[in-house]
């Protein structure tokens, strides 16, 4: 299990996370019983882990309370924003207070909404939290300057 002090450091990270206007147009569900974390896992395409972690948080845009400021593109980009960089800055407190984490965007999001009982909040992201029972090999990634352009820093 994951220490309460533990997930309220990822919770209180979260809730520092950038976003548009300050609106905070994102919801999260925390999901620990054993059955709706077997039922998220199917919604997930069976994507074990989220039944194996202890716990599972459910980052959902509020595309309603982003609209209202902003309309269509608040909707539809602002609030999958402010849910998304939430979700990084949790994924980041968990990783610094020495847990592990996935990050899952492969799943049904009707199914997602149904287990944790939202309405009009939209599922963008999920993630099993716990401790790690195995340590992976870092997988490759691309050379920065593959990603980066423009004006870009040169070493000397």
């Amino acid at each position: 299990m994951v220490e309460v002090d533990k997930l309220k450091c990822i919770f209180e990270a979260a809730n520092l996370a950038p976003s548009a206007g300050n609106l905070q147009a994102y919801q999260v569900y925390t999901v620990k019983e054993e059955g709706k974390r077997k039922a998220l896992t199917k919604a997930a395409y069976d994507q074990e882990f989220i039944t194996q972690a202890p716990i599972c948080l459910v980052f959902c845009a509020d595309p309603e309370r982003s609209a209202e400021r902003y309309g269509k593109r608040g909707s539809e980009l602002y609030s999958v924003q402010d849910a998304t960089i939430a979700g990084a800055f949790a994924m980041l407190a968990a990783a610094d207070l020495g847990l592990a984490t996935v990050w899952i965007g492969d799943f049904d999001e009707d199914k997602v909404r149904e287990v944790i009982g939202a309405q009009s909040a939209r599922p963008v992201a999920m993630f099993a939290v716990g401790y790690a029972a195995e340590e992976p090999k870092p997988t490759p990634r691309k050379a920065i300057e593959e990603i980066f352009h423009g004006d870009f820093p040169q070493t000397d």
